[in-house]
Parts: C-alpha cells; sequence; structure tokens
C-alpha cells in the first residue's frame, strides 16, 4: 500500500514561505514513492465552526461543505501536514477554521467515545507542522503550538508522532529561498518521515 499523505496549504499568500517549505518537502516524499494530495484551505469551501454542536449527536458536522471531503481525507491518510505562517503570534485564521472544524472528532473521541481511526492504525500516523514568521522573537511560533497539537491529538496522531519545522526571521515572499538550512531541513524531514511510516509497516 503506497504512503498516503495529505498536506494543507493555509497561508492566504500563494506560494509563500510556508508554502514553500511544505512543497520541499512534498517533493521529496513524491520522488519517494508517496501518493500526495495539497489542498489549499483559502481556496477551498470551509465555513467556520458554529459551535452547534451537533456533531456530538449526529458524529458528524451539520454544515454541507468541502469539510465532508476533508473529513474523509483526515481518517485515510498516513501523514497530515499543516502548513500556516504566523500571524499575530498564532495561525492564520484559514488555518485555525480547518482546526476548529475538527471539533467533529473531538466529539467521535470524547462524547461519543467512537474511534477516529481503527485500533492497527493507531502509533502508525504522522503529523507535520511547518510554519515561519517574520518576527526573529524565539517565541513567536509558542501561542500556535497548543492548536496544532489539539489538532494532531482528536485526529489520532499521537504527539510523539508530531514533527515540527519552524524557521523565523523570514518575512517577505521568498525569503525563506535565502535561509541558510530551510530547504534542506524540509527535505530531511520528509526523508525521515518516509523512513519512520515504512518501519512501523506504512508501505
Amino acid at each position: 500500500m503506497t504512503i498516503d499523505v495529505l498536506a494543507f496549504a493555509a497561508s492566504p499568500r500563494r506560494h509563500g514561505n510556508s508554502e514553500t517549505l511544505l512543497d520541499q518537502v512534498l517533493d521529496v516524499m513524491k520522488g519517494e514513492g508517496a501518493a500526495v494530495e495539497k489542498i489549499v484551505v483559502p481556496e477551498a469551501d470551509i465555513k467556520p465552526c458554529r459551535g452547534c454542536n451537533a456533531c456530538a449527536k449526529l458524529n458528524r458536522c451539520i454544515q454541507r461543505d468541502y469539510m465532508d471531503y476533508i473529513h474523509d481525507r483526515i481518517i485515510e491518510a498516513d501523514c497530515i501536514i499543516l502548513a500556516s505562517p504566523i500571524y499575530c503570534m498564532g495561525l492564520t485564521a484559514q488555518a485555525k477554521v480547518l482546526v476548529d472544524r475538527s471539533q467533529v472528532f473531538c466529539t467521535r473521541k470524547y462524547t461519543l467515545r467512537l474511534p477516529v481511526v481503527p485500533p492497527e492504525r493507531k502509533g502508525k500516523r504522522v503529523g507535520i507542522f511547518i510554519s515561519t514568521a517574520g518576527q526573529t522573537w524565539e517565541n513567536v511560533f509558542d501561542a500556535a503550538i497548543p492548536s496544532v497539537k489539539c489538532f494532531f491529538n482528536v485526529i489520532d496522531v499521537r504527539d510523539r508522532d508530531v514533527r515540527y519545522l519552524m524557521v523565523n526571521g523570514v518575512d517577505e515572499k521568498g525569503a525563506i529561498d535565502r535561509h541558510p538550512t530551510a530547504l534542506q531541513d524540509a527535505e530531511t524531514l520528509a526523508g525521515e518521515v518516509i523512513a519512520h511510516l515504512r518501519e512501523v509497516g506504512v508501505t
């Protein structure tokens, strides 16, 4: 079975620094034989969570939009990648909409006590968070991390199976191309994740 990679590009600025890093990762994974799908979140029909808690009764979101497809793909994928720059010390609004709409999985897991993925797939999924920031502050990513951890937790990716590639000090479009290590770090990360998934039995 081919390794299934699902990636979310969540920057409102197309082909900016975070998406460039994401594409670098995906190119390596494709070269390793993985099946890769990239969803550009700002261009998808994804409505904000309404906070209605209907998912706690229905086991699905009451809204009908592109998240119907995304919910299924999140369950199917072996590797889920979220790429978002930092805006005002947090995730972009587009990334946060995706995270909030994952409430379906939260209620499935903790309210309805139903599995998100089959038991045999637990521990065989990897999450990656790719982020860039214009600020050079060491703590510029700190506020985004809890939302990222929550997202991966509710979709049954263990915390120890989440990888991070976060690069600060890259503001203007194209700055990532001049960073001394970022693109190589992306290639290395991609190779390591594919090797890990093969090791745990995803082929």
